[in-house]
């Protein structure tokens, strides 16, 4: 560690030791402003390990961040996001364990309010940014390793991720919220609640909008229009709950970078903010690295409790749509117009479908003839990518010589319509109480991928392209069909808490080209007989309690494998994971307290081959990629948290992760012994947070050890430490039928830490500088 590291850690940690305090943060779940309901982040009393985020840590990011950013801090979690609003899925990774959401690998489950999120990676997916905004955040559910049976992912070889929305007020209330931060953020929310519509019926609705840039040139032009409704309705013994979402989002990307370039730079990631004229150049051109997603959500859910027996249903139905846009420096040649012939690609309205590339065209005459450099011409141009041949440089080419260039869409469409139900049973086995639950997931998916190839209307004058394509390349279909079973039932022998459970997925996927019919596969990726099993032992200490998990987890084999030419799908196997947690949680009025130790045997690990890399893009390499088994992983470490509040005003908290994970005999291209590149050995999270009367303060430091950026672990990301403050003021009615006024003002990264974030094809985003932010809600 760094002298600049250990001062600022010491600085953080001496503040929190001069309170003579150990933190207790508690997550609200607002009901009403009279009644908030409270939960440690030691979380639920189960056999594994699982957290919950708390109000603090919600605190610690402004309401222009994503609901992501705020796990960041609880044991085993490590997110980074391109910057600190969160603002563009395409550079977003999170860590637990050794297992990663990437652009790489998908090894971690997302749900909302227990509900699936169909998926969390780049072509299609949606994690849950999409469907919740930050205000309607109840809190967020981590369940790090073996996990809950129930959990609705076939992605959860690492664990769970269930955010929660929160439940209508008991009163009727108007809550608006604006927030203005660095790099020309904005956001305005409104909220709704109406309190008792109708007979035992509450509900609320909201809406808001968001605006920023980038924090590298200040060029990207990112927004966000999200709209939420939520309603509980009590009828009889059953309560029913809907909610719904529609979220609108145009972010513009970061670009990942090699270990020397951010040597070189650290505060440029090599796109650029002004369009020069030459294709090669403008390859690079920020608003063209472009990713448009819209997302709509919704469910309805049921659920009984009687006396022995209680029984929850929801069906819910999700559509997404978007767009992933780059900037070719050359016009596809897909038609052939013949010898002595003008290229009809530069046509307006001639559109080629299917087919394939036979060839590049980078400079025209003004008859639309493709043109040559001169002979023995060297090109000057030495950015991007270390440099172009003459081809690309319009040096080389006589007077007159027109460039020309892509705008590249690649499109997604997704529908899911699906339905959970699930029972509990509770009964007496000779004096013992026992619950029996099982239940079942099923859910139907098409997705539909196709790409464009647009031309650059005038490549020397801005990126405005013609919306004519001149080429769809290829447009696929994939139905996928999942039905997840599970059953577990649960012992109270007094002296401990056994458990025993089963699931099983069957899962089934295709591939059908809308171009050919032959060129078309399907899969199955059935998981075997996935056994769970856990105990808790309450200890002598009133409040101890030790416990043990073990669970064989499951990742069915993605629908984007299947679009990858280059996938030879009778080799690809489903990932699958061996979890094993051993802990001790103590629970308490002011002490709360776990640690964990859990050993994994992660094996069939699935990786993603992007195209795209710091030495250049091949725009051409077919569906963007591939996908191979490369071996397998043996994680192990330990999680701790611990959390003391030892006055009224005064708590902090803090985290400690220490992790192994490292590639196993037969990793193909990742040599056995070395460590998982990505993946964190050491985290130390402190955090002090402060509140008296109506003011409120904290600071919070997590240090993040080193990581390798590549599998040959030859690259290493140093070690970095990122602090945020906020700090706040609650002002009482101002006026009649005015509610109270709350003003937040956080800064994320106070010490404006350089580092490398976030690390996906063996090289990585840079971490978001310095950011600060004002909110001012205001209820009535």
């Amino acid at each position: 560690m760094s002298s600049q590291l250990l001062s600022k850690l010491a600085l953080s940690i001496s503040i929190a030791l001069s309170t003579y305090a150990v933190a207790t943060p508690v997550i609200g779940a607002e009901e009403s402003d009279q009644s908030m309901e409270s939960i440690t982040v030691v979380g639920k009393s189960v056999s594994y390990a699982n957290n919950q985020t708390s109000e603090e840590m919600a605190k610690q990011q402004s309401n222009l961040t994503s609901v992501l950013a705020q796990i960041d801090n609880l044991p085993g979690v490590l997110i980074n996001e391109g910057d600190t609003f969160g603002s563009d899925d395409w550079s977003t990774t999170v860590s637990i364990r050794g297992f990663q959401l990437s652009l790489d690998e998908q090894q971690i489950g997302i749900t909302i309010d227990g509900i699936a999120n169909g998926n969390s990676n780049y072509g299609g997916g949606a994690k849950a940014n999409r469907y919740i905004d930050t205000e309607n955040l109840a809190a967020v559910e981590v369940s790090q390793g073996t996990g809950d049976v129930a959990s609705r992912s076939n992605e959860a070889l690492g664990g769970t991720l269930n955010f929660t929305t929160i439940a209508p007020n008991d009163e009727e209330q108007m809550t608006v919220s604006w927030s203005q931060g660095n790099f020309d953020a904005q956001k305005f929310f409104v909220r709704y609640d109406t309190g008792e519509v109708a007979k035992d019926t509450f509900a609320w609705v909201s809406v808001s909008n968001s605006r920023n840039s980038d924090w590298i040139d200040h060029s990207a032009e990112n927004r966000r229009d999200h709209i939420a409704a939520k309603v509980v309705s009590l009828f009889g013994d059953v309560e029913v709950t809907a909610y719904g979402s529609w979220d609108d989002t145009h972010e513009d990307n970061y670009q990942r970078v090699s270990l020397a370039q951010f040597q070189q730079n650290p505060e440029s990631d090599g796109l650029i903010s002004e369009w020069t004229g030459i294709p090669y150049v403008d390859q690079v051109y920020r608003q063209g690295w472009s990713t448009l997603r819209e997302n709509l959500f919704g469910y309805v859910s049921a659920e009984y409790k009687g006396d022995n027996i209680e029984l929850n249903a929801n069906v819910y139905y999700h559509q997404n749509e978007g767009r992933g846009d780059w900037v070719p420096q050359y016009v596809v040649d897909v038609n052939a117009d013949g010898d002595n012939a003008p290229h009809s690609e530069l046509v307006s309205g001639q559109t080629v479908t299917g087919g394939s590339a036979l060839g590049q065209i980078f400079f025209v005459d003004k008859a639309g003839y493709a043109l040559s450099p001169e002979a023995d011409c060297e090109s000057s141009i030495t950015f991007p990518y270390g440099g172009a041949g003459a081809v690309y440089d319009p040096a080389c080419y006589t007077d007159g010589a027109v460039p020309v260039g892509s705008y590249r869409h690649t499109h997604y469409e997704k529908e899911r319509v699906g339905f959970n139900a699930d029972f509990t049973w509770f009964s007496k086995i000779a004096d013992m109480d026992n619950s029996l639950r099982g239940g079942i997931w099923y859910e139907d998916y098409s997705r539909n991928e196709s790409r464009d190839w647009h031309k650059i209307i005038d490549s020397r004058t801005s990126a405005e392209f013609d919306h004519t394509p001149y080429w769809i390349e290829y447009e696929r279909t994939f139905p996928v069909e999942t039905t997840m079973l599970y059953l577990e039932n649960e012992l109270d022998m007094d002296f401990a808490v056994v458990r025993l459970g089963a699931k099983k997925f069957l899962v089934d996927l295709a591939r059908e080209d809308n171009f050919d019919s032959s060129n078309g596969a399907s899969i199955s990726s059935d998981s075997d007989l996935l056994i769970s099993a856990g105990v808790v032992v309450p200890m002598p200490i009133d409040g101890l309690e030790l416990f043990a998990g073990y669970a064989e987890n499951f990742a069915a084999i993605k629908d984007t494998v299947l679009e990858r030419d280059a996938s030879t799908l009778d080799l690809v196997t489903p990932e699958s994971a061996e979890n094993v947690d051993l802990g001790l949680r103590y629970v308490s009025q002011n002490i709360n307290a776990s640690l964990t130790y859990y050993s994994i045997k992660f094996d069939d690990r699935l990786t993603f081959i992007a195209p795209d890399s710091p030495d250049g893009i091949d725009y051409l390499i077919g569906t963007n990629g591939s996908y191979v088994n490369v071996g397998g992983v043996e994680s192990s470490g330990i999680e701790a948290s611990l959390s003391v509040k030892l006055t009224d005003t005064f708590s902090v908290y803090g985290a400690f992760t220490a992790n192994d994970s490292e590639y196993t005999e037969g990793s193909i291209g990742y040599p056995a012994g070395n460590t998982v590149f990505g993946s964190v050995e050491n985290m130390l999270v402190v955090s002090l947070d402060w509140e008296k009367d109506n003011r409120f303060a904290g600071l919070s430091s997590k240090w993040v050890d080193d990581r390798y950026i590549d599998a040959a672990n030859t690259a290493v990301a140093d070690a970095y430490l990122v602090t945020d403050l906020y700090a706040g003021i609650t002002l009482p009615s101002l006026a009649q039928g005015m509610g109270d006024l709350e003003l937040r003002f956080t800064v994320n990264n106070l010490f404006d830490e350089s580092y490398l974030g976030g690390i996906a094809g063996q090289s990585a985003w840079i971490g978001a500088p310095r950011t600060a932010a004002f909110n001012a809600t205001l209820k009535f």
